[in-house]
């Protein structure tokens, strides 16, 4: 009783505040993570009321599950921009921002904090100095893509985007497993190969293959229905498939195996939409059916934003430097990476201010950085910026589409068309 209610709370909240956020010109993500702040254990929570919000972190980690789904129906969608029209204009563009972005914003933070343990080397170790680079190159795609679908946003800029939040998840990845390797090599003093070069490579390899192979299969299974609600069914249930499978890990040769839950999904549905003449139509069906999945994803997320982080002097110091930095790197990487590739003059000023929002996929890598010796400061700096970026960067990446000409002013967009 005591989930279900909590979770209708969740679900009425979030949408019933996105209301009073519509008259203030805010994307409703802001008012579902703001409401699931308040349903967290911090505030309401704290109560100790049966039914009224989440009493503590465990009880908003019970509820996880629905968090990989949701993020398996992001990715899924994200993959929908990866038709073979769209790869053939922008595939170079997407390919070349996606890595330098992210490595620039690597790079700065790691010289910046590396420069920080120099000065004070009691305030952060080298080896967490370089993991929080390497978290740097993450972009959170579940915010963008709830803006650009709440806005009906569309155009070169919008497109670029969800492209380059996708290829984002897999350079990130490289770029956190190496580094990572290296501050374990520095703690320990034995650098493994396995570790740095290895086991990332696989892991995307295995995660694309995986992708493709249910992108396939769902198609071929689509093809015995012919009713619109089995074959939206169908999609589901496929979804579903994925994200569990992605979660599995297992050794061989002495090589930890592993897949990216985002990845997977992302490949399933790139697969599926280039080779399924129907796909655009079960793609939009799918939307409407996840759109109170999406609601309590991010209600969830706001829950699990941990307050008592900012009662840390130094976690406030570093977190305040992450910010700044990564956000210099984003924008400055997405900006000279455009004009390298050739795009538009609007897409090069506007795309860097796009790319700011982090949440699940730099939660995943601080939990694993919790290893190093003093891991608690990359996992309470992470909880930090996640803070600050999920709550400013959506209406940041909103006012970067609108200042870009790609949703239309407030008032004007309607929830049945896009935006033309």
């Amino acid at each position: 009783m005591e989930i279900l209610v909590s979770l209708s709370a969740a679900l009425i909240g979030g949408l019933l505040l996105s209301r009073a956020a519509k008259r203030l010109k805010l994307p409703a993500v802001t008012a579902y993570l703001i409401t699931g702040l308040l349903l967290g254990p911090f505030c309401l929570g704290a109560l100790q009321i049966s039914g009224l919000g989440f009493s503590s972190m465990e009880a908003v980690e019970r509820l996880n599950i629905l968090s990989q789904v949701a993020l398996g129906f992001i990715a899924f969608t994200i993959g929908n921009e990866f038709r073979v029209s769209q790869l053939k204009t922008m595939g170079r563009q997407a390919i070349v921002v996606g890595i330098f972005q992210a490595v620039i914003a690597t790079v700065l933070v790691d010289l910046v904090l590396i420069l920080l343990h120099l000065v004070r080397p009691e305030i952060i170790s080298i080896s967490s100095a370089i993991t929080l680079g390497s978290i740097a190159a993450a972009t959170a795609p579940a915010a963008t893509l709830m803006v650009v679908r709440q806005y009906k946003a569309d155009g070169p800029l919008t497109r670029l985007l969800l492209m380059v939040v996708a290829i984002d998840d897999a350079v990130g990845l490289v770029l956190f497993s190496a580094s990572f390797g290296v501050a374990v090599a520095l703690e320990s003093g034995a650098v493994s190969v396995m570790t740095v070069l290895v086991e990332p490579v696989v892991e995307i390899i295995l995660s694309l293959g995986l992708g493709a192979a249910a992108g396939v299969a769902l198609y071929w299974v689509e093809q015995f229905f012919h009713s619109r609600s089995k074959r939206l069914s169908i999609s589901i249930g496929f979804v579903l498939l994925t994200a569990g499978l992605s979660m599995k890990e297992f050794e061989v040769g002495g090589v930890h195996c592993g897949f990216s839950l985002l990845l997977v999904c992302m490949m399933t549905g790139t697969l599926f939409c280039n080779i399924c003449d129907f796909s655009e139509e079960l793609m939009a069906r799918v939307d409407g059916w996840t759109a109170p999945l999406f609601v309590l994803f991010f209600v969830l997320s706001g829950a699990e934003l941990d307050l008592s982080v900012l009662r840390n002097p130094s976690v406030l110091l570093i977190g305040v430097i992450y910010i700044v930095v990564r956000s210099l790197g984003k924008y400055a990487g997405a900006y000279g990476s455009c004009a390298l590739s050739g795009c538009g003059e609007k897409i090069q000023k506007y795309l860097g201010v796009t790319l700011l929002p982090q949440a699940g996929v730099a939660l995943g890598m601080a939990i694993t950085a919790q290893a190093l010796a003093d891991g608690a400061v990359v996992r309470n700096v992470v909880l930090f910026s996640v803070l600050v970026y999920e709550l400013v960067g959506p209406t940041l990446t909103k006012r970067a589409l609108l200042a870009a000409g790609e949703i239309q002013p407030e008032g004007r967009t309607s929830a049945r068309k896009k935006n033309g």
